[in-house]
């Protein structure tokens, strides 16, 4: 049991999944940071610009939708890895420990 484990670990088939699983996390985390830390710069660097009044007679500022799209925007990218995970990742670890393992 433990040679096929092994040999299941040292394919090449999962060795390449596992990057492909590593470069959807970055690239998704590179999206969150970037969504995250904008956020963060644009309030430190550019108070004026989001203290700006959508409308005339309101009293929301432009910071108030931002900020929410960015809660959003951290959601949505959680949704994106967890549908990827399920529909593509999971199915193709099953795959390939049926194949090497035999189960």
């Amino acid at each position: 049991m433990q040679k096929n484990v092994r040999d299941l670990l040292e394919s090449s088939e999962f060795k390449g999944l596992v990057t492909k699983r590593a470069t959807v996390s970055i690239v998704l985390l590179v999206l969150l940071f970037i969504s995250y830390y904008g956020f963060i710069l644009l309030i430190g660097f550019n108070k004026s610009f989001l203290a700006q009044k959508l409308s005339e007679t309101g009293v929301t500022t432009i910071g108030i939708p931002l900020a929410v799209a960015v809660i959003l925007a951290a959601w949505l990218l959680t949704v994106i890895y967890v549908v990827w995970a399920n529909m593509i990742y999971d199915p193709e670890v099953r795959r390939l420990r049926a194949l090497l393992l035999g189960k």
